[in-house]
Formats: structure tokens, sequence, C-alpha cells
């Protein structure tokens, strides 16, 4: 095997290790009789669950046999749209609340006084606004990933080294010339922290939403399992949750290694200093 081969290999088994520690403690307290295998079935009994849903071959999820994809595929558009909303918004009115001294002082106050209200605190009012579709769910995701994107960014421009913002002053770049090729690089690195922040917030807000406002996807799985006590497929939702949350974080990392792709040299240097 070759070096990279091993290196691979002892990633892999550093990723899963905890990961299998927790399903075998969870295995062996399921079978133990501690508690009600109604209430906690054990692995073997969610994955069963988990099959049929996905793959529909022996319909032990009933109604949800074999419709797993559409409705991952429910919850992942209506993150994708609320998110990208967020995103866009909250680095954009970021950048200009940490540059320009007047926007901090018009809209900051205003922004600080919502940031602490709940998001979940909006369900009625997104319900009235919206309905019962799909567009409450995309504001609830938009609240969630709003307020980490806004905050981390207005940080990293306010944090941006002023020597270079100076020096490329000195060198006559314009303002917005500082704010594109010095200010915004500068600021990237917490951008993609309050990024990875927000993914988690807006999986997070697209189950609530999907439990009381909208009638498809994981989240309703979920809390409709719940009412036919059917814990094997609420455990499934809940992982099927979190691998999803863990792949769009995954690529959010990605994009991220891509655009910082000049901080790696430095940092392999600082180590190996």
């Amino acid at each position: 095997m070759t070096a990279i081969g091993k290196i691979w290999e002892r990633v892999a088994w550093e990723r899963a290790v905890v990961p299998l520690v927790i399903l075998v403690a969870w295995e062996a307290v399921s079978r133990s009789g501690l508690l009600p295998a109604a209430l906690l079935p054990p692995p073997t009994v969610v994955l069963h669950a988990w099959g049929d849903w996905v793959f529909g071959f022996d319909e032990t999820a009933q109604a949800n046999s074999g419709r797993w994809f559409a409705d991952a595929l429910s919850s992942a558009m209506r993150v994708a749209a609320g998110y990208a909303i967020a995103a866009a918004s909250g680095i954009l009115l970021g950048i200009a609340i940490g540059w320009w001294r007047w926007v901090e002082r018009t809209v900051e106050p205003t922004i600080q006084m919502l940031r602490p209200v709940p998001p979940v605190s909006w369900i009625p009012v997104a319900i009235i606004w919206f309905g019962i579709a799909n567009k409450p769910a995309i504001f609830l995701v938009f609240l969630g990933a709003f307020f980490p994107i806004l905050m981390n960014t207005i940080h990293g421009v306010k944090t941006a080294d002023r020597n270079l913002i100076r020096a490329a002053a000195m060198m006559g770049a314009t303002e917005q010339q500082l704010l594109r090729h010095v200010v915004f690089p500068a600021a990237l690195p917490s951008i993609f922290a309050g990024l990875r922040i927000g993914i988690g917030a807006a999986w997070m807000l697209t189950v609530t939403a999907e439990m009381v406002a909208v009638k498809s996807g994981l989240g309703y799985v979920l809390w409709d399992s719940y009412y036919f006590l059917r814990y094997d497929l609420v455990l499934a939702a809940m992982a099927s949750i979190g691998l999803l949350g863990y792949a769009t974080d995954g690529l959010i990392k990605l994009l991220m290694s891509v655009a910082l792709h000049w901080q790696h040299g430095s940092t392999l240097q600082s180590r190996e200093g």
C-alpha cells in the first residue's frame, strides 16, 4: 500500500471510530432491556426501516416506503433557497456595516434587536405571511442562517489588516478596489466560518418548519412518525438530517480550501516552524 493510501486509511478509521462506538453501545443498551425496544429501537432495526424508506423493499416504512429521495430533495431545496438568500444578503450587508460607519450606526441597532429573537418564534408570523407551503420554511431557513453569516462577515471586515489597507490606499487604490482586492479576501476566513455555522442552522430550521408548516420533507416524516409511534423512522430521519448536514458542510469546506488556497502554505510553514 502506498503512503497516500495508508494516510487515507488512517483518516477513515479516525473518523469512523466514534460513530462505531456509539452504534455498538446503542445496540447493547437497546438489546439489554434497560429500555423498552419500542422507545429505543436498536440500530439494526433503525437501519432496516431506513433502508425501506430509501429503497422500498418490504414496506416496513409503510406510506413512506421508497420516498426518502423525494423527502430529502424537498428539504434540500428549502435549505438551498433560504441559505442562498441568507448568504448573499448577510455577506453584502456585513461588508457594508463593517466598512462604512454610517451604515453601522444606521442598521446595526436594528440588527442587534432582531438577532436575539429565536427563529422558531417567527413560525406563527411566517405562516400568517406565507401560508402552509415552501415559503415559510425558506423564510425560517433564511433567518437561521442570516445572522451567523452577517456577524462573522462584520468581524472579518473589521479585523482586516489595516496596514494592508493603508498600503493599498497609498498605491492609489480606489475604495472599490480596496473592498474587492484587500478587505474581502482578508475577511474570507471569517465569512466561511459564518457560512459553516449558517448551514447547520439552516438544516435545523428547515426541519422545524417542516414539522408545522409543510407537508413534505424529512422534518415532516420525523413528526408524522412520532405521532404514529414509529421511533425507528424518527431516528432514521434524525440520522438523515445529520448526514445531509455533514455533506453540505463538507462542500463548504471544499469551497473554502479552494478559495483560501493561499492559507495552506502559511499554515504548513507555521507548523514546520
